[in-house]
């Protein structure tokens, strides 16, 4: 992995535009809504934060997905890492994460993520990763090199693991289970009409098996929950939404969060709608009548926003 370093990306809350590779059904939406707007913060503990990754060369999804949460949590000093390199080798519309050929596994990353999580004091680490379809096991062996790094150096900490969907391949899914992440999580994106569109490399039932299979996993003795997210604005209907949220609980999903797609780029997916600070609200309380132990729903949502407050309701 190379060890440049990295200045954090400009955070882009691009609306709405048809100067795109990508076209919309809609006309141009306009500026985004007051409620998008973010507070920025770059005091100490975000400094320290960015520092610390860049000196044990790790990637954090909160970068490289240039998320919009990335001041407040890095202020907070949490960040989701990203494992197996920052070039992945799908081609989704919506996603910041350079595409293309990645370079070689480093070796030494999974403890480089166990040393930063014992510098942040994390109670809760979240470690996601690129898609990387060029390894046998799509790169499931490193995932658990990972976990049992950081439960090693970090035995009070609860893991958390953000994987991709190895391709169906289910004894790559065997191997992170049986290394007991204590969240296993895989987000479902979109509704199942826009995932050629959204998601050309993956397959709305083989994510929906995903998290089924995964939830085979929880006994008494190891008490796994399963999580997925859902973005919001692509294009999808209310139904369409709701028929995906009946589809995760149907497979046993515990956790879900939803939150507004934003366009990171023009070259990426347009906007086709804002969603309201209260149609996430009713979004909530949906999905916990629909059953889901918890429902993290707003605008600047994202899957492991708050990630360490999603534990099941009492």
């Amino acid at each position: 992995m190379s060890s440049t370093k990295k200045s954090l990306p400009v955070l882009s809350l691009e609306t709405n535009t048809l100067k795109t590779g990508f076209t919309s059904r809609s006309a141009p939406i306009g500026p985004k809504p007051p409620w998008l707007k973010i507070r920025l913060s770059t005091a100490e503990n975000f400094q320290s934060v960015r520092h610390m990754v860049e000196d044990l060369s790790l990637h954090t999804v909160c970068q490289e997905a240039r998320c919009p949460n990335i001041f407040e949590c890095f202020s907070n000093r949490t960040a989701t890492f990203m494992i197996l390199g920052d070039i992945c080798t799908r081609h989704c519309g919506f996603c910041a994460v350079t595409k293309g050929a990645p370079r070689f596994v480093d070796e030494e990353e999974p403890r480089h993520v166990a040393e930063a999580v014992k510098k942040l004091g994390l109670q809760h680490a979240v470690i996601t990763s690129v898609n990387r379809d060029d390894l046998s096991d799509g790169g499931a062996g490193h995932f658990v090199e990972t976990i049992n790094w950081v439960k090693e150096l970090n035995p009070d900490c609860k893991v958390e693991v953000l994987i991709p969907d190895f391709q169906g391949n289910w004894a790559a899914l065997d191997l992170v289970m049986k290394a007991r992440p204590d969240v296993l999580n895989h987000n479902t994106e979109t509704v199942s009409r826009l995932y050629r569109r959204v998601r050309p490399d993956a397959n709305y039932q083989q994510t929906m098996q995903l998290i089924q299979q995964a939830g085979t996993y929880r006994s008494s003795e190891y008490p796994v929950l399963t999580k997925s997210g859902i973005m919001c604005g692509l294009g999808e209907t209310i139904e369409e939404l709701h028929t995906a949220m009946k589809d995760l609980r149907a497979m046993d999903c515990d956790i879900l969060t939803l939150g507004q797609y934003l366009r990171p780029t023009k070259s990426h997916l347009p906007v086709e709608r804002f969603y309201t600070p209260e149609e996430f609200a009713e979004l909530k309380q949906v999905g916990l009548e629909m059953g889901f132990r918890y429902v993290e729903s707003g605008p600047l949502v994202r899957s492991s926003y708050h990630a360490h407050q999603h534990q099941p309701a009492n």
